[in-house]
């Protein structure tokens, strides 16, 4: 059971349970509940006993001995070179350091469902590193009540100004990826881009449309097509872009290799060669990229390393070490078989 602050009770010495109980009207389990983190009991019996809790300066204190040597990694979905490529960077910075890591699947892909937190709640890791989501008021009350602190890798929208996250620099590498087939002589590129609610989808984006404009070209709307990071919504978007030969863009730039794989099987479909009738780029350089018939001109989004850096920052803050909040890696440009210059 927790210990109360040192705020006086009714009764004199410290507040115990049954006072915020009895404050509250509600059962000394159903208090308990709601300072354990539980999810068995209603929202608004939470709030009502945490509001009591504030009005007695209570603080919920942890025991540090407690802490699991673990870091928990919520994605959700693990199904993708993408985020293999993640896990893999977390586990090389940890196991040199003797942290386990334990991984869960659940929810969309921008918010997890609500079992996730229950089963950190239980186990108490060290940290949690949170794959495209930002929290809720609840959930991040939820964490801070047991000292669990977490870190936002990639975040789908503006990470929160006190909280951690790690992101690679995503408007660059629209840039870099625009400006290269633009010195290839191609004016007519297609873009795929990411869910358009994400942030990441949306710098490169405005990446791509910067190149053009330093080039005096306007965006044309019918090169511009939405898609999810995957290779089914890759291939649908490339066929949408590829299908009318008098629309078609000699050039695409996917948002991420997993959606070039797309456009490769759209491509051989309507028997497009690649490259000298398509020039393609992806985004994130996952390890299969270069593998590929032909090998994938991408920029390199450092996976691994943004992974081992939201990893180091939980291991250090549980060693008291003072961290950098925000954390933006740079992109680079990986040229390979898939992009030729224009004939002209």
């Amino acid at each position: 059971m927790h210990d109360i602050a040192d705020e006086a009770s009714p009764h004199g010495g410290k507040i115990r349970l049954l006072d915020i109980a009895r404050e509250t009207g509600y059962s000394i389990t159903t208090v308990s509940k709601a300072l354990n983190g539980r999810s068995d009991i209603s929202p608004a019996t939470r709030e009502s006993v945490e509001e009591s809790l504030k009005r007695h300066h209570y603080v919920r204190r942890t025991t540090p001995n407690k802490k699991q040597r673990t870091l928990e990694i919520v994605f959700q979905n693990f199904d993708s070179l993408w985020s293999l490529e993640v896990l893999r960077g977390i586990l090389r910075k940890t196991k040199s350091q003797g942290i386990s890591v334990t991984v869960t699947e659940s929810g969309d892909r921008q918010h997890p469902d609500s079992s996730w937190i229950r089963g950190i709640m239980n186990r108490q890791p060290l940290g949690v590193v949170l794959i495209f989501s930002n929290l809720t008021g609840h959930e991040r009350d939820m964490l801070q009540s047991k000292g669990i602190p977490f870190v936002v890798f990639d975040p789908s929208g503006d990470p929160a100004q006190d909280g951690l996250s790690v992101q690679a620099d995503n408007w660059t590498g629209g840039l870099l990826a625009t400006r290269h087939l633009l010195a290839l002589r191609h004016t007519r590129i297609g873009i795929i881009t990411g869910p358009d609610e994400m942030m990441c989808s949306r710098a490169r984006l405005d990446g791509y449309t910067s190149a053009l404009a330093e080039r005096g070209i306007a965006q044309d709307p019918e090169l511009i097509t939405e898609g999810d990071f995957t290779t089914a919504g890759g291939y649908a978007q490339a066929m949408a872009l590829l299908e009318n030969p008098r629309i078609r863009p000699s050039a695409i730039f996917a948002g991420s290799d997993l959606q070039a794989m797309g456009v490769y099987e759209a491509a051989r479909q309507l028997r497009i060669r690649i490259p000298e009738d398509l020039s393609v780029v992806g985004f994130d350089d996952v390890q299969t990229a270069a593998y590929m018939g032909p090998a994938l001109t991408t920029i390199r989004q450092p996976l691994q390393e943004m992974a081992g850096v939201a990893a180091q920052t939980l291991i250090d803050i549980s060693q008291n070490k003072t961290v950098q909040k925000k954390v933006i890696l740079p992109t680079s440009l990986v040229i390979r078989n898939s992009t030729r210059e224009l004939d002209s």
